[in-house]
C-alpha cells in the first residue's frame, strides 16, 4: 500500500525530500539553543560576564532566527508536496475509475467512489504531511535531547531510557485497538455519503411525498453509527493524554529530585539543570507530536486502502493489442448470447438470444419490466460482455473492436437522461466537440428540440443546472437525442428515451430518423406499442429470453404477449 501511494508522489519528490531535510535543520538548531542557555546562566549570568552574555546572547538569537527560518521553509515544502501528492492521489484514481466498465462501476457504489476521492484523500494528505513533518521531527528531538541529556548528566539521563520504551509500548497498544474501530467508521461514511446524495438528488420526490421525516430518520441512523464507532475509537486514542500526562508529570518529578540532590552534591550546575528540564520538555513535547502521528496514521490507514483498492482496481474490458478500428457498417447479430452480471450461468439474466439485424433497419424491442430490455442493447457497444456467445456489428466479434472506436459508432440514449451543468451547447457537444452551430441546429431538429429551445431567452446558449433540473422531462430526453445524434454513428439506441413527450412529437421523431438517417441501424426500447409498431422488426422479451421477433401485424397474429400489451393499451386509450 505505501509503495502505490508513494507513487503519486511525482514531481514533488524535491519538496518531499527537503522537508525532512529543514526539518532536521531546525531541530538541531532547537537542541544547541537549551545548551547555549546553560553555558550562559553558569558563565554569564552566575559569573557576571558581561563579555560572555552578549556573545552567547548574540548566538542564541542567531539560533532562534536560523530556526524560525528553516521551520517556515520547511512548512512551505511541506504544504507544496502535500497538496501536490493529494492533487496526483485524485488524478489517478479519477483516470482510473474513467476506464471502469459497467460492473468495476456496480462493484464500487457511487457514494464510495466519492469518499475516497474528497475524505480519505483528506485523511491521507494529513498524515503524509504529519509524517514528513512531525514523524521526522519528534524522532530527532528526542534523539538529539537524549544525547545532550546523556553529555550534561548521565544519571538523570536514564529516567528518559526507562520512560520513553514504556511510553512507546502504550501508544501502540492503543494504535492497535484503535485502528480497526476507525476502518469500520470511514466505511459507514459511504452510506451516510449515500443517503445525503440520493436525498439532495431526489429532493423535488421528497418534497412531494412530503416524507422530510422519513429521510431525516434515514440520516440520523447512518449519522448515530458514525457517532458510535468515531466515539468508541477516540475513548481509546484520548487514553494516550492521561498516560502522557502521567508521564510527563513523573520524569519532571524525578528529574527536579535527583537533579536538585545532584546540584547539592556539586555534580550539577544550575545552567545544566536548567537545560536539562528544557530536553525533557522537548523530549515529552516530541513524543504527544509522535502519538498524534499515530492517531492521524491510524485513521489514514483505512483511508489509504481504499484509496488503493480504487487505484488497483481493472477494468475488466479491455482492448485486445490489435484491435480493429474500423467498423464496417451497422449490422448487428447476437450468436447464442447468455450474460449474467455476476458472470454466474446459474443467474442468468439473458438466456439463448439469437438476433441478426441489417444495418439501417429500424428495430423495436419491447417487453414487461424486468425482462431485460435495456440489458440486451448494453452489450452492443460493449458496455458489459457476454458470459457465453458472441455480438457481433459489422460481422465482427464486438470483443475484437477497439472500443473508444467501437462505441463511436454506437450512440446511447440511456433510461436515466443525464445533462450536465453549462450551456445548452456545451451539453451538445458532448455528442461532438466540434460540431459547428448548424450541426447542432439540424441534430435538434432531428429530435424536435429546435422549436422548445429557440423560445428560451438566451436560445442555444441557455444554461442547464446541475441534472438538467431547469428543463423538463421531455425537454431532457429531446437534449439528449440530439447530442446522440451528433455523433453521427453507425448504430443509435433509444433506451425507452421518449417515454416523457407526447406521442405526436415521438411519431414526429422516428418520422425524421426515417428519413434523415435511412442508413443508420435504429434500437428502439419502448413500452408504448406506438413508438415501434412501424419498426422492421419488433422484438418481444419476456424474463431474459425472445418471445417473439416480427413485424407489427404478425406479431398480432402470433405472439399472445403483444398483442396482450397492444389490447390493453387501446383499450386503456379509447378509455
Amino acid at each position: 500500500m505505501i509503495k502505490k501511494l508513494a507513487s503519486c508522489i511525482g514531481k514533488y519528490k524535491k519538496e518531499t525530500i527537503l522537508t525532512p531535510i529543514f526539518v532536521g535543520i531546525e531541530c538541531s538548531f532547537d537542541v544547541i539553543i537549551p545548551f547555549l542557555m546553560a553555558y550562559l546562566i553558569d558563565y554569564g549570568i552566575n559569573a557576571s560576564n558581561s563579555k560572555i552574555i552578549i556573545i552567547f546572547g548574540i548566538l542564541l538569537v542567531i539560533c532562534s532566527f536560523l530556526a524560525i527560518f528553516t521551520g517556515v521553509k520547511s512548512g512551505d515544502y511541506a504544504a507544496k508536496a502535500t497538496s501536490g501528492f493529494a492533487k496526483n492521489l485524485r488524478k489517478r484514481i479519477y483516470y482510473n475509475v474513467q476506464d471502469f466498465s459497467f460492473s468495476n462501476i456496480d462493484k464500487f457504489s457511487t457514494s464510495s467512489i466519492v469518499t475516497r476521492h474528497t475524505t480519505d484523500i483528506n485523511n491521507v494528505q494529513l498524515a503524509f504531511q504529519m509524517i514528513i513533518r512531525m514523524a521526522v521531527r519528534a524522532p530527532l528531538m528526542i534523539i538529539f535531547s537524549l544525547i545532550m541529556a546523556f553529555v550534561i548528566n548521565i544519571k538523570l539521563a536514564l529516567i528518559f531510557l526507562v520512560a520513553v520504551p514504556l511510553l512507546g509500548l502504550g501508544l501502540y497498544l492503543i494504535a492497535t485497538k484503535a485502528h480497526p474501530i476507525f476502518e469500520r467508521a470511514i466505511k459507514i461514511y459511504d452510506k451516510l455519503n449515500n443517503t445525503v446524495e440520493e436525498n439532495v438528488r431526489g429532493i423535488r420526490v421528497v418534497k412531494s411525498f412530503v416524507t422530510e421525516e422519513k429521510e431525516i430518520e434515514k440520516f440520523n441512523e447512518t449519522s448515530e453509527k458514525i457517532y458510535k464507532e468515531f466515539s468508541k475509537a477516540e475513548r481509546i486514542v484520548a487514553l494516550n493524554n492521561p498516560l502522557m500526562q502521567f508521564t510527563v508529570a513523573t520524569i519532571i518529578v524525578l528529574i527536579s529530585w535527583f537533579g536538585g540532590k545532584e546540584i547539592v552534591l556539586g555534580n550539577l550546575t544550575t545552567g545544566e539543570f536548567t537545560s536539562l528540564i528544557s530536553y525533557t520538555i522537548q523530549i515529552l513535547m516530541s513524543l504527544m507530536m509522535l502519538s498524534m502521528v499515530l492517531v492521524t496514521i491510524m485513521i489514514s490507514r483505512a483511508s489509504g486502502e481504499r484509496i488503493v483498492e480504487l487505484m488497483d482496481e481493472k477494468s475488466d474490458l479491455v482492448s485486445k493489442k490489435n484491435a480493429i478500428k474500423d467498423v464496417k457498417d451497422g449490422s448487428i447479430e447476437f450468436d447464442n448470447v447468455n450474460f449474467s452480471y455476476v458472470n454466474d450461468e446459474n443467474k442468468l439474466c439473458l438466456k439463448d438470444i439469437n438476433l441478426s439485424i441489417k444495418s439501417g433497419q429500424t428495430i423495436g424491442i419491447i417487453g414487461g419490466t424486468g425482462s431485460s430490455k435495456s440489458t440486451i442493447v448494453q452489450l452492443i457497444p460493449r458496455l458489459y460482455d457476454v458470459t457465453s456467445g458472441s455480438v457481433k456489428v459489422g460481422g465482427i466479434d464486438v470483443r475484437d473492436y477497439d472500443i473508444k472506436s467501437l462505441r463511436d459508432q454506437v450512440s446511447m440514449v440511456l433510461q436515466k437522461n443525464e445533462l450536465f451543468s453549462g450551456t445548452i451547447k456545451e451539453n451538445l457537444r458532448w455528442g461532438n466537440e466540434n460540431a459547428t452551430d448548424e450541426e447542432m441546429i439540424q441534430a435538434c431538429k432531428l429530435a424536435q428540440a429546435d422549436e422548445f429551445i429557440r423560445d428560451f431567452q438566451d436560445g442555444y446558449d441557455t444554461f442547464i443546472e446541475q441534472g438538467g433540473t431547469n428543463v423538463s422531462g421531455g425537454q431532457k430526453q429531446r437534449l439528449c437525442i440530439a447530442r446522440a445524434l451528433l455523433k453521427k454513428p453507425k448504430i443509435l439506441i433509444l433506451d425507452d428515451s421518449t417515454s416523457a413527450v407526447d406521442t405526436k412529437t415521438d411519431s414526429l421523431i422516428r418520422k425524421a430518423f426515417a428519413e434523415s438517417i435511412p442508413d443508420t441501424t435504429k434500437i428502439i426500447i419502448a413500452q408504448r406499442i406506438s413508438s415501434v409498431q412501424d419498426a422492421d422488426k419488433i422484438v418481444v422479451m419476456d424474463n431474459g429470453k425472445i418471445d417473439g421477433i416480427g413485424t407489427h401485424e404478425e406479431l398480432l397474429k402470433n405472439n399472445e404477449i403483444y398483442r396482450d400489451v397492444y389490447e390493453s393499451q387501446v383499450k386503456g386509450g379509447k378509455e
